[in-house]
């Protein structure tokens, strides 16, 4: 029987007129004179350089900012004809951590349907679907804690569209998802707000990937507003020089050569007939041999939850491999024991420095310039030298006008890019980066590949995880293309 999932959804219109909105604490406006309407059932591609307050109107439609304690706000923003509020839309965040609420994966996804009053018979049939929809094939009561970034991304996008909301808000739902994850989270995005006819809009980097379902492109000024608007084709073309000056993605832009391997460089750490897993007994990979060299980027490909996190945490000594050995170089350990994982922080920060793939997982102070001069003032670098390194990094990746910030109220672009900077501070030997480069505008792109590139050319080595395809291109000496791991039946 065919499920009429259309039934009590009502697409929703978006209104603002000269909204604005301020983080406490901050001087300037994160978005100001936004002047904008949205039909209902329109499907908009929301775009625009990192920082430009994309997230924070989405926030703002889904009734999240806060209230006057959190921030300044002015103008107004309706959504269905009312002024926004919590419950009137469907958020899905940038950070998949950030929205996993109960252990097990059918109840996560049911959470939202539970809250907005969905009959009970009538919740288990949407999650199901949800499930399906964004492909993610796990037993309902499947442990939350045991996905990866991507899953949760799939998981978060479920609970949203079980949901059936009238407007649908997605932050860069695909920024830590495969190619192929890329296009059945689209489709599903698609298939669903056909059905319902709800009203989506997008924030996302990816713009080839969304353009082929999506009907409207919005691009949002620096200085706040709308400075382009109306049908894809026409806004990326015929703007397509002002678009690339202000850094938005274009389809089928290359920004940076393609990288020609280097000589294979001393090794650093090898690894021999590795597994990986959180625990012994949950092994996600074995039977790897690997080297990381001085003067080379090792790029780590494959789909979600194969285990690439969990063998970038095992590589940079975060924690112990479950099989097999790992090993540093005595130039690397430099008179340490060898294996990474028994080393001390302080012997770890001058040797292996580690990016995660949530950037709120390594933030330690309450502004940003704090947080650059973390690692070096613990490496006792003179602090003539640290406010060089620590400056010269603020302006590199835009964050000089954010330097007083906290960073916990960063976009996830503008965190993403101070959490690779703190380890660029640091200079280690060897960095270990997961998903170094999601959320960034493709200026502040070339900017960070520029200065992993830099490094990897004095020396220091690179192990990136990642399914950004021009980030290989541009970076890799060597491509390791991982596979799920087989069990027996």
């Amino acid at each position: 029987m065919t499920r009429d999932v259309s039934r009590a959804v009502t697409p929703a219109a978006v209104r603002a007129a000269g909204w604005g909105w301020r983080h406490a604490g901050r001087r300037s406006w994160a978005i100001d004179g936004l002047d904008l309407g949205i039909e209902p059932g329109e499907r908009v591609l929301l775009l625009g350089a990192s920082g430009s307050g994309k997230s924070t109107l989405l926030h703002g439609l889904a009734g999240v900012l806060g209230g006057e304690e959190e921030g300044d706000v002015r103008g107004a923003l309706l959504v269905g004809g009312r002024p926004a509020a919590a419950g009137s839309a469907a958020l899905v965040l940038q950070d998949p951590d950030a929205q996993v609420v109960l252990a097990r994966v059918g109840d996560d996804v049911a959470f939202g349907c539970e809250n907005i009053g969905v009959p009970r018979d009538e919740i288990w049939p949407r999650v199901r679907e949800a499930l399906d929809a964004v492909g993610l094939d796990l037993p309902l009561d499947h442990p939350t804690s045991h996905l990866s970034g991507g899953q949760k991304q799939r998981l978060a996008l479920a609970g949203a569209l079980a949901m059936r909301p009238g407007l649908l808000l997605l932050d860069e739902p695909t920024a830590n998802l495969d190619p192929a994850g890329v296009r059945e989270v689209r489709d599903a995005v698609d298939r669903v707000t056909r059905e319902t006819g709800a009203t989506l809009v997008v924030v996302e980097h990816r713009v080839d990937a969304w353009l082929p379902v999506i009907d409207r492109v919005v691009v949002l000024g620096a200085a706040g507003g709308v400075v382009a608007d109306g049908p894809p084709d026409a806004v990326l073309a015929d703007r397509a020089t002002e678009l690339a000056r202000d850094g938005v993605w274009l389809p089928g832009r290359r920004l940076l050569p393609d990288h020609d391997p280097r000589p294979a460089g001393a090794v650093l750490l090898d690894a021999a007939g590795l597994a990986v897993g959180r625990d012994p007994s949950a092994v996600v990979m074995g039977g790897l041999d690997l080297a990381v060299r001085a003067g080379n980027a090792l790029c780590v490909t494959g789909p979600n939850g194969v285990g690439k996190s969990t063998l970038a945490l095992t590589v940079a000594g975060l924690i112990p491999p479950v099989g097999g050995r790992l090993g540093a170089s005595a130039p690397l350990a430099r008179g340490a024991d060898p294996a990474p994982h028994r080393w001390r922080s302080k012997q770890l920060l001058s040797r292996i420095g580690t990016v995660f793939q949530d950037p709120e997982h390594q933030f330690l102070t309450g502004r940003v310039r704090d947080e650059l001069a973390v690692g070096p003032r613990a490496q006792k670098v003179p602090d003539a030298e640290i406010r060089q390194r620590v400056d010269d990094l603020l302006v590199r990746l835009r964050l000089d006008r954010l330097a007083e910030a906290n960073p916990y109220t960063l976009s996830g672009g503008q965190k993403r890019r101070l959490s690779v900077a703190t380890v660029l501070a640091s200079r280690p030997d060897v960095l270990v980066l997961d998903e170094p480069t999601f959320g960034q505008d493709a200026t502040t792109w070339a900017e960070l590949v520029g200065l992993l590139g830099a490094l990897r050319d004095e020396g220091h080595a690179i192990v990136a995880v990642t399914h950004d395809e021009q980030v290989v291109d541009a970076l890799a000496d060597e491509r390791l293309d991982l596979a799920p791991l087989e069990v027996p039946a």
